[in-house]
Order: structure tokens, then sequence, then C-alpha cells
């Protein structure tokens, strides 16, 4: 027996648990909901908590490296308290709220390569390592955010990539931002090589930020410029959008003379 105590302290033949979702569809702002359930491993043992979390890859940056690292945020007690015994299964709903500025990862159907967000469910069990569970979450744009991609779509703006970048901006509730990377066509192309969006959302509207990374020439370097406006969730009319984005982008160009 103290051998198999051992052994569970260690994650082998210990407690384990396990999520399955009711969907794993969401918006920012909604809850995620499913069932958790707790395994009794090899031995009897104290479960202190049950947590479960959402989990986003993040890219963290410094002047020489680059690397990604797994960040856990909004995470929630939904039980403990209690021993398991040798094989017994115990199990819980929950409901875990989604925070507004979550991560998007899924636009119209497609995936955002890159774009990792779980739901991380686990135990805390004295002097025992548990890996836990991990579940995908595909996370859909609000209406406000995919009205306002699909007007820098009509304006030429097309998909390059999208990452989650550590660190925080101005109103940021979370740990990390998200960066859409868009590539300009048009009259945008001559003097703008990359557009990223990121969108800083909460209960009323969101903030479009607008980091415009402009081409050098032979008698100029490139160099960022950011444009950042507010919007309500009911500003979802595509033409109206589209009419103020070019405002804004003229605006970074009358700063900069680029048009």
């Amino acid at each position: 027996m103290g051998m198999k105590r051992f052994m569970s302290r260690l994650g082998v033949g210990g407690a384990a648990v396990e999520t399955v979702l009711d969907r794993p569809e969401t918006l920012p702002g909604q809850v995620v909901t499913g069932l958790t359930t707790v395994t009794g491993g090899k031995v009897e043992q104290k479960i202190e908590k049950v947590l479960v979390a959402l989990e986003a890859t993040v890219e963290v940056e410094t002047d020489d490296s680059t690397w990604h690292e797994q960040v856990t945020f909004g995470t929630q007690q939904i039980g403990g308290g209690f021993t398991i015994h040798p094989e017994q299964q115990i199990s819980g709903r929950f409901e875990l709220p989604v925070p507004w500025q979550t991560p998007i990862t899924d636009i119209g159907g497609w995936h955002l390569h890159g774009m990792k967000i779980g739901v991380r469910t686990k135990l805390a069990i004295p002097g025992a390592v548990d890996p836990g569970d991990l579940d995908a979450v595909n996370v859909h744009p609000l209406p406000v955010q995919e009205a306002v991609l699909a007007a820098l779509g009509d304006l030429g703006f097309h998909f390059k990539s999208a990452d989650v970048e550590k660190g925080r901006l101005h109103g940021s509730d979370l740990p990390f931002y998200q960066e859409i990377e868009l590539k300009p066509s048009g009259e945008y192309a001559r003097r703008i090589s990359e557009l990223e969006v990121t969108f800083l959302v909460d209960g009323s509207g969101v903030d479009v930020v607008l980091e415009a990374d402009r081409r050098g020439g032979l008698l100029s370097s490139g160099g960022d410029e950011l444009s950042r406006f507010r919007l309500g969730h009911h500003d979802t009319d595509r033409h109206q959008l589209a009419g103020l984005l070019h405002q804004q982008l003229e605006h970074l160009g009358r700063r900069r003379g680029w048009f």
C-alpha cells in the first residue's frame, strides 16, 4: 500500500479527472458548460479542489528569442473537500464564464491557425501531481467583431495570421491580447505593409485598436502607427464601418504623409 500511495503522488494510479463539454462553441461574454467526473485511482485520496479554467497558448517575446507558454485565466473552483475511494466516480456540472476579451479562434467556420483555447480541469491533491484534462474550445467573434473584420475585407484587406501576445494594453482585462494580422491591397498596399487589429471588449462595447506597419522607402524608414476608436455592440453595419475604418486609416496617413 505504501508504494501505491507513493506512485499516486507521481500521478501513477492516482485519481483522474475528465470533462465533457456540452458544446465546444462559444462567444466572448458567454459561458462554457459541461460535466466533470473524478475517478478514483488505486488508493484513497483527498481532493482539496476541483478547478476549471480557460487556457490560452500565448507568445512571449524578448529581445533575442520568442517562445510559447500556456496561460490560464478565468479560473473557477467547482468542487472539493471530499475523499475519493479507489475506482469511485463523482460527477458534477459547471458553468465557466468566458471573459469578454478571450481571443477569437474561429471566423466564418474557418479556424485561425495557431489559435488554441481550451478548458483545463485540474485536481488539487495534497502531495500529488495532477496533469489535468484539456478540452479545446472554439471561440467565435461577436457580431461587432465580425462586422469590423468584414468591413476591412471590403476595403481590400485579407487575413494573414493571428497570435496572442503576453502583455497588457490600456484597457486590457487579461495578461495577454490578440493581434489579427491583415495584408492590404489597392491604395493601402502602397504605404502599409501590414495592419494588426486588436479588440478590447467589455459589456458595453469594444475598443478597436489598429496598428499599421508602414512601408519604408529610400528617404524614410518604416514604423508603426496606432489608431483607437470605440464601437457599441450594436455597431454592425458593414458599410458604415468601412467608411469609419477608411477615415481612421486616412487619419493615420495624414499624420505621417503616407497618402
